[in-house]
């Protein structure tokens, strides 16, 4: 009798361990997760502040033209001065970052440094402040860095606070946060995924895990269930492309891929390398005088082409897609040069939507030139993918993420093909990837604040125990 009890008693156990493990796995899952729809729930409403501020602009240009040539010299200082005060850390696109943060040593303080709360919070506000001054920027990139610090703050909340040790591991959270922060941005749930894959799983195993990829998808189905299935860029009639248009795609990614590698090639130099040697010091003693005359070359551009190059440039997209051109052809070369001085300024501010836009406008101008290879609408659908993989040289990301935000799902192996050639091309010219180039410095700058930190805190005096 005693022998079926013991062999009961086993299997039970067993059964035990096991409802245990899945448990534990279930609630991993459900509080990544939920992270995952904080980030996207705080993403929509960045984008949310990031449209009022695009339509304010609107309304004070609209009525006022000549105000540009005062809110961008003064507000870009200003906007400098907060930057290097109060959130060094969060200039730039945020991209980079995030890279950065990710290469630095689990749960340190120099990976902290890069993706706070704190630093996001002044991301948002800043952000949010360019692009009511005109600014050539997006939100895009800054939701990256603004959700890898959501999403990584969630992860250290729940095992610091309340004690449950989920082995969630730091970079882990901040991949997931980062792209599902794109994925809710663009309403893009695949891209963000490609974007984990291609960008912030280089070199790392973080591209194949389950976990991550999962919390990806639930930002951005979340941004789908709260938004709907619109595309990004509304499209009123389907972009279709014929065998014949393989012409006008090789055309649009060698031209694309040239103006985007030097487009990469400057942002890299930055304004000391554009300076004659014996002003290269300026920059770094006079950075608001710096921001002072990038602004200013952004209100004279914008003068110049009625005002269509301020802000993220959705709408002239949106006109270019759907066959109606924006004011003035020079529309993507203005832009180009608007978002490189609006860089150089040193003040929060993504370039990813601003490259499509300079993609757009530039396959119009090809589209002048070369007409009869295809129609202008294809022209800039092409070209906005060609150079967004010309810029960043991350050409899965940029054909994925076009695809989506049109919905131009027939023309994907055309944007892949694009996009390739446009890498390859801008490659020559810029051989090393803008985000990744620009991590390496954040990187350092983050390494070098911790010990600094860490000295002062060695070197100072102990405290009384009294």
């Amino acid at each position: 009798m005693q022998q079926p009890l013991e062999s009961n008693k086993i299997p039970s156990s067993k059964a035990a361990r096991r409802r245990g493990r899945i448990s534990r796995t279930t609630l991993t899952y459900a509080v990544f997760l939920g992270g995952a729809s904080c980030v996207a729930l705080v993403s929509l409403a960045f984008a949310m502040l990031a449209e009022a501020m695009l339509s304010m602009n609107v309304k004070i240009i609209g009525a006022y033209s000549w105000s540009a040539f005062l809110m961008l010299p003064f507000g870009f200082v200003g906007l400098r001065w907060l930057t290097i005060r109060y959130a060094q850390q969060a200039r730039g696109s945020g991209i980079p970052q995030v890279i950065a943060a990710m290469s630095l040593p689990a749960s340190s303080g120099a990976q902290r440094t890069l993706v706070s709360l704190r630093q996001s919070i002044w991301k948002i506000g800043l952000t949010a402040a360019s692009l009511l001054l005109g600014a050539s920027s997006g939100r895009e990139g800054p939701s990256v860095q603004v959700g890898a610090a959501v999403m990584l703050s969630w992860g250290q909340w729940w095992h610091q606070k309340l004690g449950l040790r989920l082995g969630f591991r730091p970079e882990a959270l901040i991949a997931a946060g980062a792209a599902g922060g794109l994925a809710a941005a663009f309403n893009t749930p695949l891209a963000g995924i490609v974007f984990a894959i291609e960008e912030l799983g280089r070199n790392s195993a973080i591209r194949w895990d389950r976990i991550v990829l999962s919390g990806v998808l639930t930002a951005g189905f979340l941004s789908l269930a709260l938004l709907g299935g619109q595309s990004y860029f509304r499209i009123d009639e389907s972009v279709l492309l014929l065998r014949g248009a393989w012409k006008g795609v090789l055309l649009c990614a060698l031209i694309n891929g040239v103006l985007g590698g030097l487009f990469s090639k400057i942002l890299l130099m930055g304004p000391t390398g554009m300076l004659p040697a014996r002003w290269r010091h300026i920059p770094l003693k006079r950075p608001l005088l710096i921001a002072f005359g990038c602004g200013l070359v952004v209100a004279v551009v914008g003068w110049a082409v009625d005002g269509s190059i301020y802000g993220t440039g959705y709408t002239q997209t949106a006109a270019l897609l759907n066959g109606r051109s924006p004011d003035g052809q020079w529309f993507g070369m203005a832009k180009w040069l608007a978002t490189v001085a609006t860089y150089f300024a040193g003040i929060p501010g993504g370039i990813f939507t601003p490259c499509l836009a300079i993609g757009a406008g530039i396959g119009e101008n090809i589209s002048l030139l070369f007409g009869g290879l295809m129609e202008p609408r294809i022209f800039a659908l092409i070209s906005m993918a060609a150079f967004l993989a010309a810029a960043t040289q991350a050409p899965i990301t940029a054909s994925v993420i076009v695809m989506e935000m049109t919905k131009s799902h027939d023309a994907t192996l055309y944007l892949l093909a694009a996009t390739l050639i446009a890498s390859f091309v801008a490659r020559q010219l810029s051989p090393h990837a803008f985000y990744h180039s620009v991590a390496r410095g954040f990187r350092r700058e983050a390494l070098a604040i911790h010990q600094v930190g860490n000295a002062s805190t060695a070197t100072a005096p102990l405290p009384d125990k009294q």
